[in-house]
């Protein structure tokens, strides 16, 4: 099982070029399941989720290229779904992998999809999806684990007005893949706003759907009997962009951010502001971040978009670690989302854990230790801490930071981390 060994101290100076969206990446990839013409997407991330995703599609009967040239793109074409089944297998590691539900059961009538793995943070109920695409007339059912849905009488979704009780990023997404090829209009309401969304939709755009609202909280979709082949460039990765913001900062370094999206990161570079960080545009696509002398502590509330990101929050605390005061983080979107805090605890934070909310004390002197990763985002959470620990750092079960973040040691040794994958 690898591990990252980091040695603290050193501040960040370079630039760094941020990859596609893995969270926008995966839905693009999903959605190649409605067409049988040829989908081409651009600056995909080469990371682990995208790799299940990618075996996942070739198991359903598409074929799943990945040329040389350009190194980011990959080509789908699923000309027949031979199998409309998401084996747990393969989907036993990812969440994300309900995304095919929508675009199976859209297209061939029917899907059946296990009940999907990934990160220990706590409920990501696959009801909401169900209850959506029962508003849409699918018929649900549940049997060993696994989720099996149909149109009525095995033909198209009639479509309809949903509504979700609760906003959900992956349910707004499955259930626009699935309005996309249903009989007449389907109405979205309470939509997630996520710029992933947008993509997503811009994609189905162009292969011929008929949307309107995307990425506003209301969604309308006129169903079509079919769609085409597309090419698609995926959106910059906000929430590595947001990382990497963190880490310019935390370490008290000058970095250079390229092939960004700064309009997604207003609330992020709102609250690093507070805090003292000086992040300015540089040019198209271009952010750079230089860490203040001292940091000063900042409340912050995780909030659906455009609000602080939940997916932030880890990388946050860390930050929060080593500015002067008292920061309160609390967390709306996920319970046992603070599993990072006892290993950063270890490290020598000051940090309280109440239910939802964590107080942060510092500034605190961290000790390289040994630390092991539970999520996608605590483990980017530890390799922040660790970048200004006195000493070396062991970080165990990174494969959580490989689902999402590519190559994220060659990035970091790039500006200056003492950092090596053992």
């Amino acid at each position: 099982m690898d591990k990252l060994l980091i040695e603290g101290g050193t501040p960040l100076k370079g630039s760094v070029r941020i990859s596609g969206a893995k969270n926008a990446a995966l839905p693009a990839m999903a959605a190649a399941l409605l067409t049988s013409d040829r989908v081409e997407l651009e600056n995909i991330p080469r990371v682990r989720d995208i790799i299940t995703m990618g075996r996942l599609l070739a198991h359903m009967g598409a074929i799943v290229e990945t040329p040389a040239i350009p190194p980011t793109a990959m080509i789908f074409q699923a000309e027949e779904v031979n199998g409309a089944e998401a084996p747990y297998e393969l989907v036993k590691t990812m969440r994300a992998s309900i995304l095919t539900l929508g675009p199976l059961v859209a297209r061939s009538g029917h899907a059946r999809v296990s009940l999907p793995g990934g990160c220990a943070i706590g409920a990501r109920p696959v009801d909401l999806h169900l209850k959506a695409l029962e508003q849409m007339g699918a018929e649900i059912g549940m049997s060993h684990g696994y989720v099996e849905a149909r149109a009525p009488r095995g033909g198209r979704l009639p479509g309809g007005r949903v509504f979700f009780d609760k906003i959900t990023v992956t349910g707004t997404e499955n259930i626009l893949m699935a309005a996309v090829l249903a009989k007449g209009e389907t109405l979205i309401e309470n939509a997630a706003r996520e710029p992933e969304i947008t993509d997503l939709a811009e994609l189905l755009i162009k292969m011929g759907a008929d949307i309107e609202g995307a990425g506003t909280s209301t969604i309308r979709v006129h169903g079509k009997e079919k769609l085409h082949g597309a090419k698609h460039t995926i959106i910059p990765d906000r929430i590595e962009a947001g990382t990497f913001l963190v880490a310019g900062a935390i370490t008290k370094g000058d970095l250079e951010l390229t092939g960004c999206a700064p309009e997604h990161l207003t609330s992020v570079i709102a609250k690093l502001r507070e805090t003292g960080v000086d992040i300015r545009e540089t040019g198209p696509g271009k952010l750079r971040v230089r860490g203040a002398k001292k940091l000063v502590a900042s409340d912050v509330i995780t909030e659906e978009y455009p609000g602080f990101a939940t997916d932030m929050q880890a990388q946050f605390m860390a930050l929060a670690t080593q500015a002067e005061g008292t920061s309160v983080i609390t967390e709306t979107i996920f319970e046992n989302r603070f599993l990072h805090a006892s290993e950063m605890i270890r490290m020598g934070a000051n940090i309280s854990v109440e239910g939802r909310r964590a107080v942060v004390h510092g500034p605190a002197t961290l000790s390289g230790s040994e630390v092991i990763a539970s999520d996608l985002r605590a483990s980017a959470s530890l390799v922040l801490a660790a970048l200004v620990a006195r000493g070396e750092t062991v970080i165990d079960r990174v494969y959580h930071i490989d689902r999402g973040y590519e190559r994220i040691e060659e990035k970091l040794a790039g500006v200056g981390a003492v950092i090596r994958r053992v």
